[in-house]
């Protein structure tokens, strides 16, 4: 792609492509082509324009060679995130904005006062009914207050007034819509699918494949704890489906054959095959917006009480009102009064307050289901921590397999790489990539899986009943025993490594050793927690006592819990909010599902279980718990901006109101200083919380 250079200074330049300006799909393509780059740490397309502004990290010669390379049908881009890209949302506001300011100067400016005077009293008929309409609640709301504001105004002869104020209500509607719609859209996406394989049902028995390789008609294979990819229907199987992403309701429903499943949706329990009915782009991106702007998640209990109260008031203003003129007589003082409210300003300021921490949130790879569980975390005296892929690393490693019978070590990696390759958890991942690493095939040796939560998987392999997972699930559930030429090997197994059994008819064949180091921040993570406020750190694992009492002892966790059960987890939870405590549970895998979806703010690991980032209220990126210390700053910070808002506006309204009733203040100034500051108050709400990106 030819391209000159406009500007540059060290790190960051920006581009001009040769054409005039691009439409909104090649401006994405470009983008996300750019994106694609880890040497490119930031990019702004200007399709305009045409222009690009870069910010990279890597040599010039390298980042031009990228640029080069480039063409637009050239570029592979998912057709999903073309589908779901927000620029022309964005483009379509910034018009109506532009276009409503240049109208309402130039008409000013150019056109007779006349006419101007004709067409405000048309648009104030718009008001008008947009407030007539309002009365049908049985509710005097604040659109029955512009309005009369405006009429008011009108019938006194003060068209400068009331031009000016429906100028700065449609700006304000306008800029809440904007900042709502593109806060809810930024969620959507990140709660839309990013699925790269799928297991295929084909006649050789299942195959990984490629989810873009999928063509309808084909069947998938989707187990417990897994999200369902596509739109089909049940062809085999029964399951319960956790359908909260389509619907809001977290009640999981049933499953079966030919029976319909949505894309997006979780397998809670049981197995489905599914016949693809639809593959292409993100057609559930729709309902999963409606799904946000319906749901009362969005509101903290701040924030609706702030609405509530804004509400409440409005009877309160046309009172005022109507006793400044039954007192004074000057119709001008009484309009003063009408052309102020609370309402207006506080439900815009409150909304677009937790919607842009939201968005601000998602800049750090934090994902938040709603401001309610910002408040949450704010609020919160106690963390809890799952420990597998949490506190310690999401991606352990297999460093041993211990045999217990005849067969080779590798063989034995390559049966339970075979188990493990279907399940959503970061100890069966590291199975699966030590059998790779090792070149070692694992075709499709067994019948159909059990997965059993938080303990292990039973199966067949070449006719002999196997089983692979926990100590409790193997020698307790199970009744596995050891050889006994092998006891005392087994007595020998490393205390610092986690322990994977494996078994067959009945006796132990391997047991494969993990190494699951802790994160190297969880240390400053824990402490930084504790000067945040947090009095109760705790630890809970369903790995043995001396290993959870390592990691612990390493984390600097005084409260920690070894050998629990997913119901465990859920039921401390439930005793520490009992006890009035504010509790958020971090967690990764499906054994967490309980306690995330029992806690006042459940935190998923992004690249945790799919259930488990289903049923959390906030998802966080794999590779930093640090984004706990920046979720918590944001929740504190987004509380005290709402309290301010709040303080803000009250006063500042109050003191137009009294101005107003004194008479000091005429109505036009009113209007002007009562949605000016609304409109200010708005946008200083849609700045980042925090200076500048950790």
């Amino acid at each position: 792609m030819k391209y000159t250079i406009k500007h540059e200074i060290r790190n960051r330049v920006r581009i001009h492509l040769a054409m005039d300006r691009m439409s909104f799909r090649e401006a994405d393509i470009f983008e996300y082509y750019l994106n694609s780059f880890d040497e490119i740490q930031k990019v702004r397309v200007y399709e305009r324009t045409a222009d690009a502004a870069i910010v990279f990290d890597c040599d010039r010669l390298r980042l031009k060679d990228i640029i080069k390379d480039f063409s637009f049908e050239g570029a592979c881009v998912p057709e999903r995130a073309l589908e779901c890209s927000g620029r022309e949302l964005s483009a379509k506001y910034y018009d109506k904005i532009v276009t409503t300011v240049i109208l309402h100067c130039g008409k000013r400016i150019i056109l007779p006062f006349s006419i101007c005077r004709i067409l405000d009293t048309v648009k104030m008929l718009r008001f008008i009914w947009r407030g007539l309409k309002t009365l049908k609640t049985g509710q005097l709301r604040v659109e029955l207050l512009d309005a009369l504001a405006i009429t008011s105004a009108v019938l006194t002869g003060d068209y400068n007034t009331a031009s000016s104020v429906m100028f700065l209500l449609k700006i304000g509607d306008t800029l809440e819509e904007w900042t709502h719609k593109r806060s809810v859209d930024d969620l959507a996406r990140r709660m839309s699918l990013n699925i790269d394989k799928v297991w295929l049902l084909t006649d050789r028995g299942e195959v990984q494949t490629d989810a873009s390789d999928i063509v309808c008609g084909d069947r998938v294979i989707v187990r417990m704890g897994n999200m369902i990819p596509f739109d089909g229907e049940v062809d085999n199987g029964e399951a319960m489906v956790n359908q909260a992403s389509m619907t809001g309701e977290s009640v999981a429903v049933h499953k079966g054959a030919g029976m319909s499943v949505f894309a997006g949706t979780v397998i809670e329990e049981g197995d489905l095959t599914i016949r693809v009915t639809q593959t292409e782009g993100c057609g559930r991106f729709d309902k999963i917006v409606k799904m946000i702007e319906e749901s009362e998640k969005l509101k903290s209990s701040v924030e609706s009480k702030a609405e509530r109260i804004a509400d409440r008031l409005v009877p309160y203003t046309f009172i005022a009102s109507g006793l400044t003129w039954a007192v004074s007589r000057n119709i001008s003082r009484a309009v003063s009064v009408l052309m102020v409210d609370y309402s207006c300003a506080l439900k815009m300021a409150m909304p677009i307050s937790v919607l842009s921490a939201i968005k601000e949130a998602s800049k750090y790879d934090i994902t938040v289901k709603g401001g309610k569980f910002l408040e949450a975390v704010a609020d919160a005296d106690t963390i809890v921590f799952d420990k597998t892929g949490t506190i310690t690393k999401a991606k352990p490693t297999v460093v041993r397999v211990v045999s217990f019978n005849a067969e080779r070590e590798e063989e034995l990696l390559r049966q339970a790489a075979c188990l493990e390759e279907h399940f959503p958890h970061s100890v069966a991942r590291a199975v699966v990539d030590a059998a790779f690493d090792k070149g070692l095939l694992h075709d499709e040796l067994h019948a159909n899986v059990e997965y059993i939560v938080a303990h292990g998987i039973a199966s067949e392999i070449n006719g002999e009943k196997a089983v692979i997972g926990s100590f409790h699930f193997v020698f307790e559930d199970e009744q596995v025993i050891i050889p006994d030429d092998k006891k005392e090997l087994f007595d020998s197994l490393p205390d610092e490594y986690s322990h994977l059994y494996y078994a067959k008819n009945g006796r132990l064949a391997a047991c494969i050793l993990i190494e699951d180091p802790m994160r190297r921040e969880t240390g400053e993570v824990v402490k930084r927690l504790r000067e945040q406020g947090f009095k109760h750190i705790v630890m809970m694992t369903g790995d043995s006592e001396r290993t959870a009492a390592r990691i612990a002892s390493q984390a600097g966790i005084t409260e920690y819990y070894a050998e629990v059960l997913p119901e465990d987890k859920a039921k401390y939870v439930e005793e520490a909010k009992k006890e009035g405590r504010q509790v958020i549970m971090v967690g990764d895998g499906v054994n967490d599902s309980p306690a995330l979806s029992a806690s006042d703010a459940g935190i998923a690991i992004s690249d945790g279980a799919e259930i488990a980032r289903q049923i959390a209220d906030i998802t966080i990126g794999s590779d930093d718990l640090e984004s706990i210390i920046v979720l918590r700053d944001i929740s504190t910070l987004l509380m005290r901006r709402i309290r301010f808002n709040y303080r803000t506006i009250v006063g500042f309204n109050t003191a137009l109101i009294g101005l107003g009733i004194a008479g000091i203040m005429p109505p036009a100034t009113s209007a002007m200083l009562h949605n000016g500051s609304t409109v200010a108050l708005g946008l200083k709400s849609m700045t980042d919380l925090l200076p500048d990106l950790k």
